[in-house]
């Protein structure tokens, strides 16, 4: 098994982007079973250093589609890490779950997360499936991704929220008439729902 010091160590080095950080953990997913991927995870996501649980969540990610306690892990543990960039990996690792097992299968999965009381679980969603519709499943179902992301279009966390508009101003590039009929139903008294709606409607 991989040492955890060497890893950290070498993955450290990437103070920007994530690629290398990729990297690293397809090769140590490909060189280690999912218990001992779990394992190595574990200790990774223990450590102060961002990289090294950018690292764990993104090996976390992979497995995901093989391992309950994986995917649980992404949701329990790693939505609480207060990094962004660990945030923006979750959001990674959830998409990658839903690539493996096939989006439509993925689906009530998809809803669990969205209905999440951690406004991290839920932004992996919306921000880790962009752009929704060049997805499989969604991108003969635009339909489908319109609806479940106007669900949160009066999210509590503004956060949630400016993901959600810009997932739907993506979306509106090819299906733009698909939009403005959602878009034409939101009451716009509600200063939440405005928020969303200048996003999503933006040219």
């Amino acid at each position: 098994m991989e040492s955890i010091n060497g890893l950290i160590q070498r993955v450290q080095k990437t103070e920007r982007g994530f690629k290398d950080i990729q990297k690293e953990a397809e090769n140590v997913a490909g060189n280690n079973s999912v218990k001992e991927c779990i394992s190595i995870s574990d200790r990774l996501f223990s450590s102060g250093v961002p990289q090294a649980r950018m690292l764990a969540t993104f090996i976390f990610g992979i497995v995901a589609s093989r391992s309950k306690n994986a995917l649980n892990f992404l949701k329990k543990n790693v939505s609480k890490d207060e990094n962004w960039r660990v945030q923006e990996i979750l959001a990674k690792s959830f998409d990658r779950y839903c690539s493996d097992i096939g989006y439509e299968k993925a689906l009530p999965v998809i809803e669990e997360w969205l209905k999440d009381g951690n406004p991290n679980v839920r932004r992996a969603v919306t921000e880790g499936l962009r752009i929704w519709t060049g997805r499989e499943y969604f991108k003969d179902n635009p339909e489908i991704a319109v609806r479940l992301l106007s669900r949160l279009k009066d999210d509590e966390s503004g956060y949630v929220r400016k993901s959600v508009g810009k997932a739907l101003r993506d979306i509106s590039k090819k299906h733009k008439e698909l939009i403005k009929s959602e878009l034409e139903t939101w009451n716009l008294s509600n200063k939440r729902i405005e928020q969303t709606y200048k996003l999503a409607g933006k040219p």
